[in-house]
């Protein structure tokens, strides 16, 4: 990997949240929720510095409590539920570069919802995006479940092919489709310039970082599952075989 020197770890945690009141201070495996991200981001090879972007004073002081730094409040305005990463993002860089005079080469961004991680794979992406850095971004994503050559809009009455073709993909057998794939949120990661210059979260060219089997704390149901994974992940049950089939790349 090249020496990327300033890795800034960025973990956005706001207060509201309409399927888990308070999720991100939810008790997984007696932590705070967020404090998984928090530990991963501290415990990586390349990672240098972990901040939490959060508009709720409690996230704030256990963020802190549990190593990150919290040197700004998010405003409201950008902290609702329609609000975007992209916001959440421009904010962080623009008050780093102008209060603190920091701006990172590399933005690892954790989301505290999928925090059945291995720290290895964190770095790996990390290495693995350091080495290519032509591209805008590095995203993590599975292989999906279903196809959207197979799916419709519903558009007056009508269902309408939500992928357009001269062929009838509909009726195509599956294995002949191209393979789709989805984001998982598990670690993705963006140059400031790709925030900044082109106002995106991915940019035109984006790496991808194949890992399957992973699941995000949408519902209370979701829960017992990822405790689960990270019960796995903690008692190293899982041998290199095992490891593969969670998170291969």
């Amino acid at each position: 990997m090249k020496n990327h020197k300033k890795i800034l770890a960025l973990i956005p945690a706001r207060g509201g949240s309409k399927s888990i009141p308070r999720k991100n201070l939810i008790t997984l495996l007696d932590k705070p929720l967020i404090a998984w991200s928090i530990h991963h981001a501290l415990n990586s090879e390349y990672i240098n510095r972990v901040i939490v972007s959060t508009d709720d004073e409690e996230i704030r002081d256990i963020a802190k409590e549990y190593g990150a730094e919290v040197p700004f409040m998010r405003p409201k305005a950008i902290s609702q539920d329609l609000s975007t990463d992209l916001e959440c993002f421009t904010h962080a860089l623009n008050w780093l570069d102008a209060e603190d005079g920091y701006v990172p080469e590399l933005i690892v961004h954790l989301r505290p919802t999928g925090p059945a991680r291995l720290i290895s794979k964190i770095d790996q992406a990390i290495s693995l995006f350091a080495d290519n850095m032509d591209y805008d971004s590095l995203r993590s994503v599975s292989l999906a479940d279903q196809t959207p050559f197979k799916m419709w809009f519903k558009k007056n009455n009508k269902l309408i092919a939500a992928i357009q073709s001269d062929k009838d993909l509909s009726s195509t057998p599956r294995q002949n489709l191209e393979k789709v794939y989805w984001q998982n949120g598990y670690v993705d990661i963006v140059k400031p310039e790709t925030i900044l210059n082109l106002k995106s979260m991915t940019g035109k060219n984006v790496l991808p970082f194949i890992i399957n089997n992973i699941k995000d704390i949408d519902y209370f149901h979701d829960i017992p599952i990822v405790e689960e994974q990270l019960r796995n992940i903690i008692s190293g049950e899982h041998d290199n075989k095992q490891e593969e089939d969670y998170y291969s790349v």
